[in-house]
């Protein structure tokens, strides 16, 4: 029979959260043994992983939004663990829990524990991962720009309403791409470079990307004048912009843009003047369900 042992690294804002404390007990009941950390500033979702590997732990949940997520999976995947990673959606957008079809509800994502374990990609850039998605341009703007508060009050839909108020600050940014048998260069709105689908808060940027294909889906919005006033409808549904979008799917691609750009790594920023992303093929084991969209190829690992 397998450990039923596992570790919840628990984002600090969510302390006090009573719904988090019910499910904890619930799965103790049913035999799990279940020890909870918090996270108080940076570096401590790092730490925590390193001391639950060092104390035997085999799975590790990771109960916060997509920066948490991110935080706490490049720390598994940097340290060659064969420990395997659940998700605890507890954020405003949680993107990949989205994408991969984690439930939001606190019960049923931590019952993902029981679902055997799948291997995944990660993508990484200049020394960092991310399981998500890196995304440069506009989109990027609006998910830094977003105020905590702002989301504490409309939760997902205060990217929709940072990116209509900052609509009149839209400017577009000159880069070139280029990948095998790929290559693209102009000016572009938003940038995606998915491993999971959707970012910002919701906006499906790379609909396709599967997380264990070992590639890296690419979706570049070009910034002709034309389109300027169509964005405006993807930030207020994504009506009839998918179709202008350049997209490929490849397994390194790496951007240069002369003045520097912008890039969210799932929360975090970095700028860069040329940067190489690749896919990391394999670099994760994690709980998700059995359908989940975004595996493809993948195979159960128990």
């Amino acid at each position: 029979m397998a450990q039923r042992r596992a570790l919840l690294i628990l984002h600090g804002k969510q302390a006090l959260n009573e719904d988090v404390r019910a499910a904890v007990e619930r799965k103790r009941k049913h035999g799990w043994e279940l020890d909870v950390r918090l996270t108080w500033e940076g570096g401590d979702a790092q730490r925590l992983v390193k001391e639950a590997l060092a104390a035997g732990h085999t799975q590790i949940i990771a109960g916060g939004g997509d920066g948490s997520l991110r935080d706490i999976a490049e720390a598994l995947a940097q340290a060659g663990s064969e420990a395997s990673l659940a998700i605890l959606p507890l954020g405003t957008a949680n993107d990949f829990a989205r994408s991969a079809g984690v439930p939001l509800e606190i019960g049923p994502a931590l019952d993902l524990l029981d679902i055997p374990a799948r291997t995944v990609d990660m993508g990484t850039v200049d020394g960092h991962m991310f399981l998500n998605m890196a995304t440069g341009g506009f989109g990027s703007q609006v998910t830094a720009k977003t105020s905590e508060d702002l989301k504490k009050v409309l939760g997902g839909a205060a990217y929709l309403f940072t990116g209509l108020s900052r609509f009149s600050e839209l400017k577009s940014a000159y880069g070139e791409l280029n990948g095998p048998d790929f290559h693209w260069q102009g000016e572009l709105l938003a940038l995606g470079i998915g491993n999971g689908r959707q970012a910002g808060g919701g906006h499906p940027l790379c609909p396709n990307a599967l997380a264990d294909d070992g590639l890296l889906d690419v979706s570049i919005l070009p910034a002709p004048q034309e389109v300027v006033g169509t964005l405006k409808r993807l930030l207020e549904g994504g009506l009839g912009l998918d179709s202008m979008f350049v997209r490929a799917r490849l397994p390194w691609v790496e951007l240069k843009s002369a003045e520097g750009l912008d890039i969210n790594l799932d929360g975090e920023p970095l700028r860069g003047e040329q940067l190489r992303f690749e896919a990391k093929s394999g670099a994760l084991r994690i709980h998700l369900p059995a359908h989940s969209p975004l595996l493809g190829q993948g195979k159960r690992i128990g």
